[in-house]
């Protein structure tokens, strides 16, 4: 075939114009985002091994002081140790062995010079002061901070929200995904009429003249943005639930006025459990307990201490986001919140470019809270009609290395994407086990995306190296052309990416079978071209008949 010369003009013109976009993309990260989305070298020296966080709150001032202390293990010498902070909130000094230390501030981070020799394997620890106004939250939990609300009585209801944000928005520390500390105490000061709900166990609480301090106290690996405040007037009722790993301490801190909603809202507690353990495994914090605590906003995934402010009210805040009525079932911050306690808090993503990973398995997790509870049907109904809701408007995974998530849709088409993939393993028992295997396997473990995909092959026993570039690396979907002629179907993959060949059930007549569909055309043999062609809902493509 001749090329014009117009043709190769275009060609060079359109690949210069995508290579200026690219550039200008980058250009649009500052050294301020590489500092807080990558691994410094003023990080990756060093591991995280303990937090005590220590912070006096006062309410009326909406202010913040205390300091960290950090114990960490040196992984190679270096002299230098980046620690984040959010202003408005002021790094005011570090302190080593006695000795305070200097310290060059820049933007979020803040780089403290250390005098002391870092001996490799050394276990070493480090102390880090701060107060100040933290940012308030604008528009909790997506644009987070610190929200400084009143309840219905006029008493301080307060929360810390920070996913993406980061947790430097209120406390400094190692403010990096792919570093989780393996155990934290929080301490947390409040005026005496209030308590402060945090992460973890209660090991005591210490009054100290007209305040009381709340000592929380987290055994297990811990992300940042996974640490919490809750301060209120609150009361709190429990329970336990008999799981796969025992008793199971079940927590509900709620407003005192709305307790009596609560005990009867918060029963779908343990059916939550009871369907996630059946498919994702054992909770993974037993020893640090579950807790929901109520918060002036509508709900985070906060580790062992999830939570909510969806109103009392089933669907989202009263809601169903599928528009089947099956998401009237279930209140949706319970479900998806709690989901995350498997994905994110788990499992959780070494960059946030990979947020899919907690988003896209934990939306998926309410059409299998759906399933256990109502059945197959039930939750293919509900997965299949959140898909009004995908936008398509860029990659699912996003840019690495500066703190940037990808598209939103990496909740409705990340949960399609994965109903699609049990639709193609056709084996639900093999499903679930590869879902329990996931859990287990990078048990409390920070992950990439490459490890998921590369697992989620090998333990189905397809090359997926496709599927996912198609779903969570462009906004195309799948488009199966056919025509149906003379008792032949012919059939093929557009809109796809190279090497898609994604297998199909559909549906000729009243006759379901697997097609195999290649970018190039492919036949069938029909009984009658009169009968029609349908495509299996539960797989997320979309078909177009041409004549």
């Amino acid at each position: 075939m001749k090329t014009s010369y117009f043709s190769i003009f275009l060609i060079i013109f359109t690949s210069a114009m995508s290579h200026a976009q690219l550039l200008l993309e980058k250009e649009l990260f500052t050294r301020q985002d590489s500092l807080r989305g990558s691994i410094t070298p003023e990080r990756e020296w060093w591991d995280l091994t303990y937090y005590h966080l220590d912070i006096k709150v006062k309410p009326d001032e909406k202010f913040i002081s205390g300091n960290t202390t950090i114990q960490y293990k040196v992984l190679k010498p270096y002299s230098e140790m980046q620690i984040d902070l959010q202003p408005p909130l002021k790094l005011t000094k570090a302190i080593q062995n006695g000795k305070e230390l200097a310290i060059k501030h820049d933007g979020n981070a803040h780089f403290i010079s250390l005098e002391e020799e870092q001996k490799i394997d050394a276990i070493n620890t480090i102390d880090i002061f701060y107060e100040g106004h933290p940012r308030e939250a604008k528009k909790a939990p997506w644009d987070g901070g610190i929200s400084w609300e009143k309840d219905t009585n006029g008493k301080h209801f307060i929360a810390s929200s920070c996913q993406g944000l980061g947790a430097s928005v209120w406390w400094p520390c190692k403010d990096h995904m792919y570093d989780e500390v393996d155990s934290m105490l929080i301490s947390v000061n409040v005026p005496d009429k209030l308590m402060n709900i945090s992460n973890g166990r209660l090991r005591q609480v210490e009054q100290i003249n007209d305040t009381k301090t709340y000592h929380w106290f987290v055994r297990n690996p811990i992300n940042n943005y996974g640490v919490n405040i809750n301060i209120g007037d609150y009361v709190n009722f429990s329970e336990k639930y008999d799981g796969l790993a025992g008793n199971l301490d079940l927590d509900y801190y709620v407003l005192r006025d709305n307790l009596d909603k609560a005990k009867e809202q918060f029963k779908q507690v343990p059916k939550m459990m009871e369907a996630f353990e059946y498919w994702f495994g054992q909770y993974p914090f037993y020893p640090d307990s579950f807790k929901l605590v109520e918060a002036p906003y509508l709900g985070m995934e906060h580790q062992s201490s999830v939570t909510y402010g969806n109103q009392y009210k089933n669907g989202y805040l009263g809601k169903d986001l599928s528009g089947t009525g099956w998401g009237l079932k279930f209140d949706f911050i319970i479900i998806h919140e709690s989901g995350h306690e498997w994905f994110a808090n788990n499992i959780t993503n070494k960059d946030i470019a990979d947020m899919w990973i907690h988003e896209g398995f934990t939306n998926y997790s309410e059409s299998l809270f759906l399933d256990y509870h109502y059945g197959k049907k039930a939750a293919s109904e509900y997965v299949i009609g959140t898909r009004q809701r995908i936008q398509n408007d860029k990659p699912i995974i996003g840019a690495y290395n500066v703190n940037k998530e990808g598209s939103s849709d990496m909740y409705f088409k990340g949960a399609n994407m994965l109903h699609t993939l049990r639709y193609l393993i056709e084996d639900d028992k093999k499903w679930r086990k590869i879902l329990i295997g996931i859990n287990r396997d990078f048990y409390h473990q920070t992950v990439t995306t490459e490890e998921i995909e590369t697992y989620l092959s090998k333990k189905s026993g397809i090359d997926l190296t496709a599927f996912f570039n198609q779903y969570l690396r462009t906004t195309k979907i799948p488009i199966l052309e056919f025509s149906h002629k003379k008792r032949t179907l012919k059939y093929r993959w557009t809109n796809v990416v190279e090497g898609f060949d994604m297998p199909l059930r559909i549906k000729i007549g009243d006759n379901e079978t697997w097609i195999y569909p290649k970018t190039e055309w492919q036949t069938l043999e029909t009984p009658s071209s009169k009968m029609p062609v349908t495509v299996n809902k539960n797989f997320y493509v979309e078909s177009k008949k041409i004549f």
